[in-house]
């Protein structure tokens, strides 16, 4: 399959097209449009208590979509959720770490699994619930805001705040630490953060979700009864 990323960076779009019998797996409601030379099979991949696990701890859909072209030609256009950029992967037998919500559709060689990546912080309703994507092919994935790029050295630290967090390299360690006290963490409004070392490929998201909610839910008009 061929992928085009229309529209970057604010409201990308992903146009995927396709040969005859060529297959892609899409995170359920990702789909835009799609022409008549495409079937859709909705189910729960990697069987049931897989599929389980990826949907309550990777907060990801329990059912996915899997396109397959009928004919060459077949079309299909992408888009996550959140207005933001869309990001090309080639894995060739390599191991992507995905956070939550970040990704969109991938070819089916790929296995998407969860992948426990620490106790869930305390503060900001932030969860470190990851997506492991192993195998060779095409792995799409999406950003809340522009997705920024950090190629870490050898022993380099580097902290993020886990909202910012669009994906990396599964071979890097990280570890989950508090950003100075606990007063700072906790009335300072960086909540925890991910420390990463290095080396390896960082992919960060310029907007953080939790953080936009944080500021809209107080603007929302309430309901009082009394």
């Amino acid at each position: 399959m061929q992928v085009e990323i229309l529209y970057q960076p604010a409201f990308a779009l992903a146009k995927v097209t396709m040969d005859q019998g060529n297959e892609v797996r899409a995170e359920a409601g990702a789909m835009v449009s799609m022409n008549q030379f495409l079937s859709v099979e909705t189910k729960a991949q990697g069987g049931f208590l897989k599929s389980l696990s990826r949907s309550v701890l990777g907060g990801e859909s329990f059912f996915m979509n899997t396109f397959k072209a009928t004919a060459d030609g077949a079309e299909l256009t992408l888009a996550p959720d959140l207005p933001g950029d869309i990001m090309i992967m080639d894995l060739q037998e390599r191991d992507f770490i995905v956070q939550v919500g970040s990704y969109l559709a991938s070819d089916t060689t790929i296995d998407v699994d969860t992948k426990w990546g620490g106790s869930r912080t305390f503060f900001g309703g932030e969860g470190l619930f990851m997506l492991r994507c192993t195998g060779s092919g095409t792995l799409i994935v999406a950003s809340y805001g522009a997705i920024h790029k950090v190629a870490l050295e050898q022993g380099q630290i580097y902290n993020v705040d886990s909202g910012h967090i669009v994906a990396f390299d599964a071979h890097i360690p990280y570890q989950i630490r508090k950003v100075g006290s606990w007063k700072s963490t906790i009335f300072g409004g960086e909540g925890l953060m991910v420390e990463f070392t290095g080396p390896g490929n960082l992919y960060l998201q310029s907007r953080s979700p939790e953080a936009f909610l944080s500021w809209l839910v107080p603007l929302l008009p309430r309901n009082n009864n009394s």
